[in-house]
């Protein structure tokens, strides 16, 4: 079956979401234009989980969502529509704490002698005896001396005698060595054994007991965990975890054995046809993420003669969750399509936000916030607060990585392993990226260029003694060029001591350090800056880095160029399980960009109008901070404008009504951003008064009393037009761009979501069922903001049945953009995507115009279009062998593009955008 990856569905599978859910929209996917679902993980998953990040079972399709009959039946039905299907899997981790993974409670039960101990990333050595060999186990949901005198934690039999301690809702595995300590010689009956375990719960009494919390924990010091309290993890685990959850332990999928058995049964289903391609979630976390991808790269290649013919024809894709960094690119040697598309919604971003706002909101914020706007500043203090606070036991097993190297040659000998924590903070805390990529063979020109500029910034950071050992470092992290030879190091004699392979221990350093500047960067910039200082919050997008510039025209073309050149089949994304805001969210904060004079007075109006000591005077002080802070009241407005609805009746209670439906949502974003933003709450010790006192506020202002709901639908109001402007040029360029377009379920219409789990609410199919099926013109659709969102909904399926019909145009045409000249030309780009012509003939193409920056150019009150005077004398430089007579595919005009200037104002007179092909 020829299936030619065109766009993609992001679904999200959970209990409430099933396959057969999904299976009863493939005809509506497959008219909307879709070749691909875009499936959340499907592996057994905690029960209950609402995304399938949580994996328990990696052999397992996860019975909530309809199981492997299930996922059957979901193919037939997208193999009736010849669309394929792509999988979401979580090589990195998984779900572990109790018995609900089996492997996991079978290293509890067996320690290192489990067959499945080389499954997680485990130290199992530990300085302290007592703890050698064991596993850190921060499940408790309090003090460990308090759950065994409480009783909370304590002795249980299942079904087949097996014994447990359970805590709450967890249990873990008692060793069976200790059952004849429990139980005495021979097996007691069921009330006998209950009567046995019951003497662990006697109340203790001061002295020494048989049983009692003294004897429980006896017996719980045995075993080959260690039980703690949650608040224990970030200073003690000791096994990886993803970033810094606790019930999140990380997979050493390099082993090849692992790999293997965590991946057989991905490799099954492809193989069989039932999946076509595979989106690799937190690349980054992996030891060695290129080896990953050429290993699953081999693996499926050599299972493609074995798929029936009725699968997708097209090679496996595989696309990498990545983040990458301004100028930085995926390594050349990645065998993989390109990225899930972060990249891209970076690059839209920063081309559809005034550059000129830029400055200017900035000052805004140090006015109201009273706090400097330093981004680079700020990352760096974030980065310092998180290495602290959430990745202690990380950076520890980082440094006893380094030291164990250190110690293995002796010219190194006397670097301390405190000298070496103190260059290692410094060093991890000034890493621009997520990671480099060097498993000890050697990384790129690239990476060296970052490993030399954290090295000088820490330099600043250094005392004068420390200096040598942040030279050795330095030389280990740029190649170990004084291992590898030169000088002394080249000699046995001053060399390598007998006792361990300095190669082999630099390895292991080596990648303790890049597994943990990745989730460092994740956490201090996407789960704390972002939610710390927001001159405007549409920039706070994953993918984007705080302070970056706007992006130019200039500058877009050529991301695209190189997109089309290095990763034509990398996704395209505006929106994602993952994203801060929806897309139309940002593309509605963006116009505040474009008019900051304007916003600037309405922030200080709404300011005076809420005042906290007028508006909920209980909460306005607490412990002599006034709640909310400027800052979080800034965002709280920007928040506010980005999720309000367009297009209410101009009533009173129509406003009401829709406090009322926003409000829920918005007072859980803000609960989460208070505590991301690690201000004054955070996750570990909320400040529950301040949180109350804030949401007191938004409760004030946003009641049916208040004045503000008025006044925040009028601003919305005011800048529907120009927001509708970005969100159809938005949604072009996803479309049209180099790349394959993925569309995250919902989001086909206007998407004014918030974060998760605001983003993963259930959506109304059966509505957009019905806009697609009203066939609405898109011009039509936009004389009313209560129609726009089936304005967006038909440009895609109309760009979507270009490319059913061009598919080759779009994958693999060129990029060319177009020049455009006059007094309007910052507020066009042009480009077209051009195909190989045959003999004699005009090349296959498609002509791309999107409006940009509009606002200062519509007038007051005036559609989502830049009249005809807004352009002026603004032209496009048609090329010659693209001229002659066209099809605008979303209007159906016919249109005549002669050689050379042609006025802008005749093109763009129904639709802010344009998307033309030769006929």
């Amino acid at each position: 079956m020829n299936v030619t990856p065109r766009a993609t569905m992001r679904l999200q599978f959970n209990a409430g979401f099933t396959f057969d859910d999904a299976a009863a929209l493939v005809g509506y996917m497959h008219r909307l234009g879709i070749s691909h679902v875009y499936a959340s993980p499907i592996l057994a998953a905690r029960a209950g989980s609402a995304h399938g990040y949580d994996v328990i079972d990696p052999t397992r399709i996860s019975d909530e969502i309809g199981g492997r009959t299930g996922l059957e039946r979901l193919v037939a039905a997208l193999r009736r529509h010849e669309m394929g299907l792509i999988l979401d899997i979580v090589p990195n981790h998984m779900a572990v704490g109790g018995d609900e993974n089996p492997w996991w409670a079978d290293v509890l039960a067996k320690g290192e002698a489990s067959p499945h101990a080389r499954v997680f990333d485990i130290d199992w050595r530990h300085p302290d005896p007592e703890r050698d060999g064991k596993v850190h186990a921060p499940f408790l949901g309090e003090d460990y001396d308090r759950a065994l005198a409480s009783g909370t934690l304590r002795l249980c039999r299942d079904a087949a005698g097996r014994v447990w301690a359970l805590a709450h809702d967890r249990r873990f595995p008692i060793r069976d060595e200790d059952l004849p300590a429990i139980f005495g010689e021979g097996t007691p009956d069921a009330a006998e054994a209950d009567r046995l375990l019951a003497r662990y719960h006697e109340p203790e009494d001061g002295h020494e007991p048989e049983g009692g919390p003294r004897a429980l924990h006896r017996l719980l010091d045995r075993q080959h965990y260690r039980l703690a309290w949650w608040r224990t993890a970030a200073d003690e685990v000791n096994w990886r975890r993803f970033f810094d959850i606790g019930e999140l332990a990380g997979v050493r999928v390099e082993d090849p054995e692992v790999f293997e058995a965590t991946h057989g049964l991905i490799f099954e289903l492809y193989a069989a046809g039932l999946i076509d391609g595979l989106r690799i979630d937190h690349i980054d976390g992996l030891a060695d993420p290129g080896g990953y991808c050429r290993r699953l790269r081999a693996r499926l290649d050599g299972l493609r003669d074995r798929r029936p013919a009725a699968a997708a024809d097209h090679p496996p894709l595989i696309l990498v969750e990545k983040i990458l960094a301004a100028g930085e690119r995926l390594p050349d040697d990645w065998p993989v399509e390109g990225t899930t598309g972060y990249d891209f919604m970076a690059e839209l971003g920063g081309l559809l936000h005034d550059p000129s706002g830029r400055m200017p909101l900035r000052s805004l914020w140090r006015e109201v916030t009273g706090e400097p706007d330093d981004p680079e500043a700020e990352v760096e203090a974030a980065r310092r607060q998180i290495l602290a606070t959430a990745f202690e036991a990380d950076l520890a097993r980082t440094v006893r990585a380094f030291a164990a190297l250190a110690r293995s040659r002796r010219r190194d000998r006397d670097l301390t392993t405190a000298a070496l924590r103190r260059v290692l903070t410094e060093v991890v805390i000034q890493v621009p990226v997520y990671r480099i990529y060097d498993t000890g063979d050697g990384h790129d020109a690239a990476d060296d260029a970052t490993i030399a500029g954290a090295i000088d910034r820490a330099r600043a950071h250094v005392v004068p003694g420390d200096r040598p050992a942040l030279e050795r470092l330095a030389d280990w992290l740029h190649g170990g060029r004084a291992i590898e030879g030169g000088g002394v190091d080249a000699s046995a004699e001053a060399g390598q001591t007998d006792e361990a392979d300095p190669d082999m221990l630099r390895r292991a350093a080596l990648i303790r350090f890049q597994q943990l500047t990745a989730p460092l960067a994740a956490k201090a910039v996407e789960d704390t800056v972002f939610y710390r200082q927001a001159p405007l919050l549409s920039c706070n997008e994953v993918g984007s880095e705080p302070g970056a510039p706007t992006l130019s025209p200039a500058a877009f073309h050529q991301a695209c160029i190189d997109r089309r050149r290095h990763h034509p089949m990398g996704l395209l994304a505006t929106a994602t399980h993952d994203h801060k805001r929806g897309p139309d969210n940002r593309m509605r904060l963006a116009v505040l960009s474009e008019m900051v004079e304007e916003w600037s007075r309405t922030v200080k109006a709404w300011r005076r109008m809420n005042m906290p000591s007028q508006v909920a005077p209980s909460q306005a002080a607490l412990d002599g901070h006034t709640a909310p802070h400027p800052a979080d009241e800034l965002m709280l407005y920007q928040t506010l404008i980005g999720v309000w609805p367009a297009g209410l009746d101009a009533t009173r209670a129509a406003r009401n009504t829709a406090a009322g439906e926003i409000l829920p949502r918005v007072e859980a974003w803000w609960r989460k951003a208070l505590r991301e933003g690690k201000r004054r709450s955070n996750w570990v010790e909320p400040d529950t008064g301040y949180e109350a006192a804030c949401l007191a506020f938004l409760q004030a202002i946003m009641g049916s009393d208040s004045s503000f709901p008025e006044a925040l639908d009028r601003l919305v109001r005011r800048i529907t037009p120009a927001a509708m402007v970005n969100t159809l040029a938005q949604t072009v360029l996803q479309l049209t761009c180099p790349g394959i377009p993925d569309i995250y379920r919902g989001s086909e219409v206007r998407d004014l979501s918030l974060v998760d789990p605001d983003n993963r609410r259930p959506v109304d199919h059966a509505r957009l069922a019905g806009l697609l099926a009203a066939e609405t013109e898109p011009a039509a659709a936009l004389e009313s903001p209560r129609d726009h969102d089936a304005a967006k909904q038909a440009v895609i399926a109309r760009i979507l049945a270009l490319r059913a019909r061009d598919p080759a145009l779009f994958l693999t045409g060129d990029y060319l953009p177009l020049t455009v000249t006059g007094p309007a030309a910052d507020h066009l780009l042009a480009f077209a995507r051009v195909g190989t012509a045959t003999a004699g003939t005009q090349p296959p193409h498609a002509i791309i115009l999107v409006s940009r920056l509009a606002d200062r150019l519509i007038p007051e009150g005036g559609a989502p279009l830049i009249p005809a005077e807004g352009w002026a004398d603004t032209l496009i430089e048609i090329p010659g062998p693209l001229a002659g007579h066209h099809h605008e595919v979303l209007t159906g005009e016919r249109l005549a593009l002669r050689d050379g200037g042609l006025a802008v104002s005749g093109l763009l007179t129904r639709l802010p955008v344009a998307v033309m092909t030769g006929l």
